[in-house]
């Protein structure tokens, strides 16, 4: 039986993944911060979870769904370089270390794009603080040279599913006529189906030949105005009040967010998934929606 470990595994995407693991007969190891995981601080146990492991995915860090305080900025930097480097150092010191290891990043690396697609060859990296976070996490990701361990940083699109993340707000939006466009609509929304993510991870554990980056985003990005419009259909509402940049600053301030989460143009596409020829089960938007959305 093949061994799993992920790491920072109990929030939205590490459940959905252990649980799609576990179907498939795998033994899934957890590490975080929850009673019934491996600590943080329990370097022991992480090192005896990392033998022998096929996989370790790393997907500890702090949410990035919060205000950008100085506070905050800290945490959002620290838990996930303090962690990244903790695996690696603990993964160079395994007799038998995880065949692959994959790393969260995010595709918020590269610029605002409104004029062309961003990919892995082409992007362009961006300029802020959730790029700063995004460089130096994959800086602290590739300057391990682990001659055993094959490494591939996985930088995800919003990740939409049925039971977390970002659904349920654009859920209670559109439920409330308030589902309409984000500022003006234009900006693009990349985004990938939870289940593709996993079937991701599943192709690369195939693929030796595959390593470095790697976009985890859908093939079909659309606008924000698309996004809403075909949510607001599967979910059968008609009426979508649109809001203004002015007034997503006032939301965002009162439940604690940024609205960088809602307004930066995300058009990123994955090329190097398409090269190697992996197969989407959720290619459109309209089709992620209708497998997540119960209408009502």
């Amino acid at each position: 039986m093949d061994k799993i470990v992920i790491a920072g595994g109990t929030g939205f995407v590490g459940q959905y993944l252990s649980k799609r693991f576990q179907t498939l007969g795998f033994q899934v190891v957890v590490i975080g911060r929850r009673r019934g995981t491996i600590q943080w601080d329990d370097h022991s146990s992480i090192s005896e979870a990392l033998e022998n492991a096929a996989i370790l995915i790393n997907l500890a860090g702090k949410s990035v769904n919060c205000r950008y305080t100085k506070k905050n900025k800290a945490e959002i930097f620290s838990s996930r370089t303090a962690t990244t480097t903790l695996l690696g150092e603990l993964i160079a010191g395994c007799t038998n270390p995880p065949k692959l290891w994959l790393n969260s990043s995010t595709a918020t690396i590269y610029r605002h794009a409104e004029d062309r697609p961003m990919t892995e060859s082409s992007g362009e990296i961006g300029t802020g603080f959730s790029v700063d976070v995004a460089k130096l996490w994959e800086k602290t990701f590739f300057d391990f040279k682990l001659e055993k361990t094959r490494q591939v940083a996985l930088r995800m699109a919003i990740v939409l599913g049925p039971d977390g993340g970002v659904i349920l707000p654009f859920k209670n939006l559109v439920r409330a006529g308030l589902g309409g466009i984000q500022g003006n609509g234009q900006q693009y929304f990349s985004w990938i189906h939870i289940e593709d993510l996993f079937q991701i991870i599943l192709f690369l554990q195939g693929r030796d030949d595959i390593d470095g980056i790697i976009n985890c985003a859908a093939p079909n990005p659309i606008m924000n105005k698309t996004f809403m419009s075909i949510f607001r259909q599967v979910m059968n509402r008609k009426i979508g009040l649109p809001s203004p940049k002015w007034l997503l600053e006032i939301g965002a301030a009162l439940i604690g967010t940024e609205t960088e989460l809602l307004l930066k143009s995300r058009w990123v596409l994955p090329e190097r998934l398409d090269n190697n020829a992996y197969r989407f089960k959720f290619p459109t938007i309209s089709t992620a929606l209708e497998d997540i959305l119960q209408p009502g």
